[in-house]
């Protein structure tokens, strides 16, 4: 089965030259999404990798499984608009979520229904905001997974539509001033394609009820290039917070006197050297969470008619553990994070310690924040073994009560989840938790998918997953190390893994890969990578770096061409983590030694590898995920096989109907245990 005949895929003659090296970039026609040549080779890919998965005997029945385990009633925490309380519910299996709610006598209906928003749900609901009486609603939707959206205004009781549209919506809050209308966020629409192009100057509007959208007038980024601007109001409507960025990581901060009608925009941070952002406010005392002399992060306050930074004084000093605030019921919940583990406390707005919150178990509590008036606030908790719990929280009492609780066909007992400590290749020590059937043999040959992400300060904390769970349940064991480059100790982890020391990532899932195989969990032949976005990333300069030591290569949705990513839609904003080919000879010849893309060798065997993306994807262009499957497919040597599955009308990921997240999760574990040697299911 794995004489795989390939698509044939032509070679141009495309170079650059960077600092005086010629780089070759034979699949470069790859990158234009609209051409028929590019849609042709999609389809054919596309037969090729079916063919090949469909053959896999045990394809099904890893699919009715996790079919069977996902169907069941999903509900999310309630939230209070006006005179009713809303909630998402999803029956089991419904491909989005639908949002309900209650009137005051506790009469049922559905507010929306993504599922028929589309004919094959590829629409999804993606923000919802009301407006502070509740009278008024604006929503955002994406269609087929893109990072654009069109914006949509009902009145709230009557369910009406208001107004007119906002289209070609992109990286937007939707936040109200009053029941006049909402700020926004969005790019001009670029030349060329809509879903690769470059979208370079973000700008934040303000939207009038009843206007028309090419009047809305540009509150800031006219003037200011910056490639992320956002807007929101405070509860009390009293100031604007406009954030502006150029990377992922630091912003500017600035306010705006909501309540003058002719104020101005006052500057509180005029750099990018942190992170910086408004909590909450008290009057004109401004609580703010910032890493600015505090890499785990602590929270100042100041008066907002002085709100430079040599003003701020501390509130919650920075401690050992990182620091991710929220605001809810009067209160302050500061969350802090123990080797990817949550513990929370409690305090009042000024300053003084309520209590350490009392969380269900060792795992990830998320929530605790609502409006000031709120009487009940609501948390989640989960880890790898406990499927996503919410519980209702009394902040006068510190009571926590069971709210719902999934009814999930998984036994928790019979599995185990444990965090080890590994040591990597300069001697850092690296937080991994390894999750599996309880009396597991470790006899090097248990199927083991070993998961990271390593970038972009992102904390990867434990979390129940149905799809694991059917990876567990047919003896498979599930690895995630808490990499350099994510946020899991603050500012400094996270800066230890950009730019020139980008390969400690590498490094620290290497020697992950190395430690299970050392303590016998698994094999080279019995380990599998996976990894998205920046993860996939992850996944292509370890395949390419170490091939030996992986069965199967799992990448989704990668970075995968180091030297041209920045010249797509919003790539430019991750070179605080990555650096350009253009910025230096030093930086340039750094990136060419780990690019996925210019890494595949000839006469190299490379791991069974299934390329995941989508063909709408406009955060991680597909061209990456393309150009990288072409390479592979053009140098793989001996027999396992390089395929490539392109989900049509998706896009990074957020919004994809739960049909389509079972069907590709099944196919990555049924291709993952077939070229483990599995013939059937134990």
């Amino acid at each position: 089965m794995n004489n795989l005949k390939y698509p044939e895929t032509k070679k141009g003659a495309t170079t650059d030259n960077y600092f005086g090296t010629t780089v070759k970039d034979p699949y470069r026609w790859l990158e234009d999404d609209r051409s028929a040549e590019t849609a042709a080779w999609v389809k054919a890919e596309n037969k090729v990798t079916f063919d090949y998965l469909e053959k896999i005997p045990f394809r099904n029945q890893i699919k009715e499984r996790m079919e069977k385990l996902w169907n069941y009633e999903k509900i999310s925490a309630p939230f209070k608009e006006g005179n009713y309380t809303y909630y998402y519910k999803n029956n089991g299996l419904q491909n989005q979520s639908v949002l309900y709610r209650k009137d005051k006598s506790g009469k049922e209906e559905v507010f929306l229904d993504p599922n028929t928003f589309s004919t094959d749900a590829t629409t999804s609901l993606d923000g919802i905001s009301f407006s502070k009486d509740g009278s008024l609603v604006a929503y955002s939707i994406s269609e087929a997974g893109s990072d654009w959206r069109t914006v949509i205004f009902l009145d709230a009781v009557t369910k009406k539509m208001v107004g007119e549209k906002l289209l070609d919506v992109k990286f937007s809050g939707l936040s109200w001033k009053g029941n006049e209308g909402i700020f926004y966020s969005s790019y001009e629409k670029p030349e060329g394609s809509q879903l690769s192009a470059k979208t370079d100057q973000h700008k934040l509007f303000f939207h009038k009820l009843g206007t028309a959208q090419k009047g809305d007038k540009v509150i800031f980024g006219e003037n200011e290039k910056r490639r992320y601007v956002g807007g929101g109001v405070t509860e009390d409507d009293h100031y604007l917070i406009i954030s502006a960025a150029n990377s992922t990581s630091g912003n500017e901060l600035y306010i705006k006197d909501l309540t003058k009608p002719d104020s101005k925009i006052v500057t509180i941070i005029d750099n990018f050297n942190n992170d910086v952002d408004i909590l909450d406010n008290r009057g004109s005392k401004l609580y703010i969470a910032t890493n600015l002399n505090a890499p785990n992060k602590r929270i100042v306050t100041v008066d907002a008619a002085n709100p430079k930074p040599e003003n701020w004084k501390d509130f919650i000093a920075e401690t050992e553990n990182v620091l991710s605030p929220s605001t809810g019921a009067g209160y302050i919940f500061a969350n802090y994070m123990k080797d990817a583990v949550s513990f929370v406390k409690q305090f009042d707005y000024d300053g003084k310690l309520v209590r350490e919150i009392k969380l269900p178990g060792v795992g990830s509590a998320g929530g605790f924040g609502g409006k000031k008036e709120k009487k009940t606030l609501y948390y989640s908790f989960t880890n790898y073994i406990t499927p996503g719990t919410i519980y209702s929280f009394d902040p006068k009492s510190g009571k926590s009560e069971v709210y719902q609780s999934p009814k999930v066909d998984f036994k928790s007992s019979e599995y185990e989840s444990n965090q080890v400590f590994y040591t990597s290749k300069d001697g850092t020590k690296i937080p991994m938790i390894i999750t599996h059937k309880k009396g597991l043999k470790l006899d090097g040959k248990n199927p083991t998918i070993l998961y990271a992400y390593g970038g972009f300060n992102i904390s990867l904390t434990p979390a129940f997953s149905v799809a694991n769970t059917v990876w567990m349940e047919n003896g498979g064991v599930y690895a995630v190390a808490n990499l350099r480059g994510g946020g899991e100790y603050g500012k400094k982890w996270h800066d230890a893994g950009t730019k020139l020391q980008k390969q400690n990532v590498f490094d620290d899932f290497i020697a992950a890969a190395e430690y299970l195989i050392a303590k016998k969990y698994t094999s080279p032949n019995f380990l599998a990578i996976r990894g998205g976005s920046n993860g996939g990333l992850l996944v292509g300069a370890t395949m390419t770096q170490r091939p030996d030591l992986f069965k199967v290569a799992l990448p989704a949705v990668g970075v995968m061409d180091m030297l041209r990513y920045h010249t797509f839609t919003a790539g430019a904003g991750w070179a605080y983590d990555y650096g350009t080919a253009e910025d230096s000879k030093e930086m340039f010849e750094y990136l060419y030694k780990y690019s996925p893309v210019q890494n595949v060798k000839k006469g190299v065997q490379y791991p069974a590898t299934l390329v995941t993306t989508g063909d709408h994807d406009d955060r991680v262009v597909p061209a990456h995920s393309f150009k990288f499957a072409a390479e592979l497919q053009d140098k793989q040597t001996g027999p396992n096989p390089v395929l490539i599955r392109i989900e049509t009308n998706a896009g990074h990921g957020a919004g994809k109907p739960v049909s389509k997240t079972i069907e590709e999760a099944a196919d990555i574990q049924a291709f993952t245990l077939y070229n483990m040697g599995y013939t059937k299911l134990k």
